[in-house]
C-alpha cells in the first residue's frame, strides 16, 4: 500500500529589523524640530494679523477693565473703515510706545456736539447705554478728513478727544475684538450702533 506523506512547507520569517538607537534619537529631535518651526510659523502669522493688549485704566469702564486683556485685530482698518460704536487701540499722539482705547464716536466730516450730559452727531443724540455717566463737559468739535473723535466710556474719567483732540487713522493699531482675561469676562467686542434720533 502507498501512503502519501504531505510535506508541509515551512516559511522562515525573516527577523524584524530593529532600529538602531542613533536612528530613534535621530527621529525625535527631527520631530521635535518640525513641531517647533510650527509653532513659530503660527505665532508669526497670529502676531501679524493680532496683538494681545492689557487694560491699565479706569477710562473704559464699565466696558473694559483694569487688568483685562484684548485681542485686537490689527487686519480690521486695512480691509475696512472704522465705525462708530467701534473700540480701538492706537499710538497715542502717534508716539508708538504710549497706546490708548477708547470708542470711537466720531468720523471724518462728522460734527460732534456735548452738552446737557448728551453727545450729539451730526445733530442726532446717541444712545450709549455703555457709558459709566452722563458727560459733565460740553463743547462742539468738526472731525477733520482722516481722523477719529474718540471717548472713553467712563466720560468723566477720561483723557480723550475732548481733551487732546482727534486721533489720526494713521495711528491707529487695530479694533478690539474680544476680552480673553480674566475667564469669567470673557466675550466679544461688538460693534453698537450709536446714532439713535432720542423720541
Amino acid at each position: 500500500m502507498l501512503v502519501e506523506q504531505n510535506e508541509t512547507e515551512t516559511k522562515e520569517v525573516e527577523p524584524t529589523p530593529e532600529v538602531a538607537p542613533e536612528n530613534k534619537t535621530r527621529g525625535f529631535w527631527r520631530d521635535m524640530l518640525e513641531t517647533i518651526l510650527m509653532a513659530v510659523v503660527l505665532f508669526l502669522l497670529l502676531n501679524a494679523v493680532t496683538s494681545r493688549v492689557r487694560v491699565y485704566n479706569v477710562s473704559m469702564q464699565p466696558t473694559l477693565h483694569e487688568g483685562n486683556l484684548l485681542v485686537v485685530n490689527k487686519l480690521a482698518y486695512k480691509l475696512g473703515e472704522p465705525k462708530r460704536g467701534d473700540i480701538i487701540v492706537f499710538h497715542y499722539q502717534g508716539t508708538v510706545t504710549e497706546d490708548y482705547i477708547k470708542r470711537v464716536i466720531g468720523l471724518p466730516g462728522d460734527t460732534i456736539d456735548i452738552g446737557g450730559g448728551v453727545v450729539r452727531v451730526n445733530g442726532q443724540a446717541i444712545t450709549e447705554p455703555y457709558i459709566a455717566e452722563l458727560p459733565g463737559y460740553t463743547g462742539t468739535w468738526k472731525v477733520p478728513e482722516g481722523e477719529l473723535f474718540v471717548l472713553g466710556d467712563n466720560r468723566n474719567r477720561s483723557s480723550d478727544s475732548h481733551d487732546w483732540g482727534f486721533v489720526k487713522q494713521e495711528w491707529v493699531v487695530g479694533k478690539a475684538i474680544l476680552v480673553y482675561w480674566p475667564l469669567d469676562r470673557i466675550r466679544v467686542l461688538t460693534n453698537m450702533d450709536l446714532v439713535h434720533a432720542e423720541p
